[in-house]
Parts: structure tokens; sequence; C-alpha cells
């Protein structure tokens, strides 16, 4: 499982490497004006809907139900299974995308009232949107077939499909010239990305006889079972993605920059989460799931386990990276051409709310893998239902005051809530069973997340006059300055602490049933 997890968690951080190219390229073409509010807004309509019913719902109800057919009814039963679910979901796809491509405007004024106050803005956003928007279609199909070859153990492909979402928008923004904007350049190339990771994963599917076709739907158990977790599980996967679509909302309501803002902050923030975070549940859910239904429930407990180890170890410092060096992380990233060192300063303070939020929200797959993997989604849900109605609530409350930075840290309060109500739960329900390897991992993750934050405080302001003596590129340099110092002290500090507190993961995994 380990080696699935460092795959998944591989390809993802390529992803996440090239997504930062593109994010600069984008800073530098569009800066914090209102060509990129508008692309934030036209961008993020149709990955809301797929971060809700792809990366979320639909994995979680999708994944358990076919490893359940799998194991019980064998292969051929399971394909046509999927091939049923296929074409619900290409049928239901094309009513959507019909239904949003004729009410462009008002899914614009839904997400982005504050728009209508600047007519321009408000068409530039229409007009990408209208662009960007068949993107869903193409990318819930790729969803559909990377659950289908994860449940096979499978990863690599669907993996690296977000690649290609990275390299197709810095393709069309070199060529952003050839456009009115850059802006309406890089919706461009998110449409086409859709189609390219689609072809991709077809060709992986089919290669391993997997390759869903066109079925007639019948309401038959399996199915009827799949769609009975589905419902709750949309509700239960949205938390994370209702609470940064009401910081658009919201944010579009403040003065301009601020969606932009808070986009550029996010793409930071999600680093970590897309390579730790999600790369984990991505393993950690079939792997769950099959054990369950083989009966070894003491095997899946291990396999959660070790997953929450290693995601709070990886996590952990930027967590206090984001929080303490917030603003050289933001210069060093992206102070240049049109993006402005005000543009930086405020998308620092975005950035060091969010990381409030960082530990929690990497672990939340984890933790309501405890219940989808059993099948159970409507505990996540009302769990999610709760720290939703107290997020939004905070964010009212904070957005006059705070600005764009009140919207971030009441959606780290929603996360802290979200996964407080989650771990409850599965401990009270004997569904998460921590052990003496989670612990160990814990106790020398806070030691050497204490000695990272004292090294950053403390060397912060020699490495800044280390490189404010540089000629040029002084944001870069005291960023990468800042980096090796923290890498060294986090990373010498953990593997200390866990000698002193004697872990030894060889003879664990040597007393383990499963394979790492």
């Amino acid at each position: 499982m380990l080696r699935s997890i460092l795959s998944v968690g591989g390809f993802t951080l390529l992803s996440r490497l090239t997504g930062f190219a593109r994010d600069l390229a984008l800073g530098a073409l569009l800066g914090a004006g209102p060509i990129a509010d508008a692309f934030v807004v036209a961008f993020r309509l149709p990955n809301y809907f797929r971060a809700i019913f792809g990366e979320g719902a639909f994995n979680t109800a999708y994944v358990p139900s076919y490893a359940r057919v799998l194991e019980s009814e064998g292969g051929d039963e399971a394909k046509h299974f999927a091939s049923q679910i296929f074409t619900i979901l290409f049928i239901s796809q094309v009513v959507l995308l019909a239904f949003a491509l004729t009410f462009t405007p008002l899914l614009v004024r839904l997400i982005a009232p504050g728009f209508d106050a600047d007519p321009e803005k408000f068409a530039l956003a229409v007009r990408m949107t209208r662009i960007t928007f068949p993107y869903l279609f193409f990318i819930t199909l790729v969803t559909l077939h990377s659950g289908t070859l994860n449940a096979h153990g499978r990863f690599a492909a669907a993996a690296f499909a977000p690649v290609l979402l990275n390299l197709t928008m810095l393709a069309f923004l070199a060529a952003a010239f050839r456009f009115p904007n850059a802006g309406e350049a890089a919706s461009w190339g998110v449409v086409v990305s859709g189609a390219l990771q689609l072809a991709l994963l077809m060709i992986e599917a089919r290669r391993c006889n997997l390759l869903e076709g066109f079925a007639r739907p019948r309401l038959s158990q399996d199915v009827r079972q799949f769609f009975g977790a589905l419902a709750p599980a949309v509700i239960g996967s949205a938390g994370v993605q209702i609470a940064i679509l009401a910081d658009t909302i919201i944010a579009s309501m403040l003065p301009t920059g601020a969606v932009a803002s808070i986009y550029y902050a996010d793409r930071l923030y999600q680093l970590p989460i897309g390579v730790v975070g999600i790369a984990a549940g991505t393993v950690l859910l079939p792997q769950m799931s099959r054990r369950l239904a083989s009966g070894d429930a003491a095997g899946a407990a291990r396999a959660q386990n070790r997953t929450m180890a290693l995601t709070l170890a990886l996590s952990a410092p930027f967590f206090v990276a984001f929080v303490l060096v917030s603003e050289p992380i933001m210069r060093g990233a992206f102070l240049r051409g049109a993006f402005t060192a005000a543009d930086a300063a405020r998308s620092a303070a975005v950035l060091a709310a969010y990381g409030v939020g960082l530990l929690p929200i990497v672990l939340i797959r984890s933790a309501v893998a405890s219940f989808q993997s059993r099948g159970d989604t409507m505990t996540p849900m009302f769990v999610s239902l709760g720290a939703i109605a107290v997020n939004v609530a905070l964010k009212f409350l904070f957005y006059r005051s705070l600005g764009a930075a009140g919207l971030a840290l009441a959606t780290a309060i929603g996360a802290w809530l979200n996964l407080a109500g989650l771990t409850a739960l599965a401990l009270a329900r004997g569904f998460m069973r921590p052990d003496a390897h989670l612990a160990e991992v814990a106790a020398a993750t806070c030691c050497a997340s204490g000695l990272l934050a004292l090294a950053l405080s403390v060397s912060l302001p020699t490495a800044t006059a280390i490189a404010a003596s540089a000629p040029r590129w002084r944001d870069e340099i005291l960023l990468v300055l800042l980096s090796f110092i923290g890498a060294a002290a986090y990373g010498l500090t953990l593997l200390a602490a866990l000698g002193l507190l004697g872990f030894r993961p060889r003879s664990a995994r040597a007393q383990s049933s499963y394979p790492p």
C-alpha cells in the first residue's frame, strides 16, 4: 500500500509542480485584476462540480460498490455494473452541459454575485465559463475510469492525468497572443485538456481490459445500492468545496483582486492537499473496501493507521511554513510580471489563514474512509453539514473585518470541526483503532514541527539579509534559503525523534499480514 501511495503521490507531485508552473504563468500574464477574477470563476465552476461529484461523492460511492461486486460476483458482473453507471453518467452530463451553456449568466451570478457591479468583468466571466464548462463532461467520465482502475490497484494513469491539464494550459498560455486575452487562452486549454485526459484513461482501461461501454441501465440491487450511497456522499464530500465556493461568492463582493488572491493562495495550499491528502485517500478507500469485503477488519485498521501516520508526517511542515512565513512564500512564488507586492501581501494573509486548517483537511479523506469503506455515507454527510453551517456563519462574521483572509480562516475552523466529528464517531463505533505506530509518528511529528517553527523564526532575519544583498532574484533566494533550513530542521528532528521513541517500521511490517 505504501508503494501505491508513493506512486500516486509522486504523480500528484508532478501534477502540482506543473500546476505551479501554470499558476506562475497565469500570475505573470493576468496578475490579480479583472481578467484574473473572471478566469478564476470560469475555471472554478466546472471544477466545483468535479471536486464534489468526481473526486468526492462519486468515488466514495462507486469504488466500494464496484469492489463489492468484483469480490462477490466476479469480473464480468463488475464490468457490466461499471458500464451501466457509465451510461447513466454520460446521459446526465450531456443534459447538465446543455443546461449550463443555456443558463451560463445565471450560474455566474450565483457564484459571483458581486460581478454584476462590473459589467465588463461579468461578461468576461460568462464568455470564459462557456468555454470551460465542457471540461466537466470529460472529467466526470475520467473519474469513472479512474475509480475502476483504482479498484484493481492501478493508480498511475489516473494520478498522471491532471498533469495534462497543466501542460495543455501552459501551451495555450504560450500562444495567448492569438486570443483576445490570456484568460480566454487558458480557458481553451482547460477544455482541450479534458479531452486528452479522457483519451488517456480510456486507453489505459482498454489495455487492462476494463474499458466500460454503453449498457442499458437497470435498477439491479448493485445499482440501487450505488445510488443509495451516492446522494448522502454528495453532501458528505462537498464540505470543503462548498466552503471554498462560499469564499468565491463572498469575495466577489470585496474589492477587485480578492477572488484572485484566494485563488493564488489556494494553489499553494492545494500542493500538500493533493500530494499527501488526496493521494492517501485515493489509495486507502479501495484498500479498506477490499479488506472489509473479505472480512479482514484488522488489516483495514492497520492500513488506515499507516496512511494517517504518513499523511501527518508529510503535511506538518507545510502547516508550519504556511502559518509562519506565508509572505516570503507568496513573494518568492508569484512576485513578477503583473503580480505586484500588494497582491503578494493579500494572498499571503489568505495562505496563512488557510494554513491553520491544513492538517484536518489532509486527514479528512482518511477519516471519512472509516465510514465509506463500510458503505456508510450518511454519517460523513451529517458531520459535514454541521461543519458547513458553522463555516458559513463564520464567513459572514469575519469577511467585513478580515477580508479574504477571514473567509479562509472560517474554512480552516470548519475543517477542524469536520475532522473532530468524524474521528469521535469513528472511535465510538470501533471503525478507527489507533495503534502504537500512529502514536509514535504523531509524537515525533509534533517534536519536529516545534523545532521547524523555531528554526524558521530564528533564521528569517539572517536569511532576509543574505537575500537582500543579491543583485536580483531576492525573493526567490529567500524562499530557497528558508526551504533548505526548514527541510533540514524538520527532517533531521523527525528521524531523531522516531529513533528515540523506538520506532521500528520494519518489525511492524514483519508482524503485519498485509503488504506495506
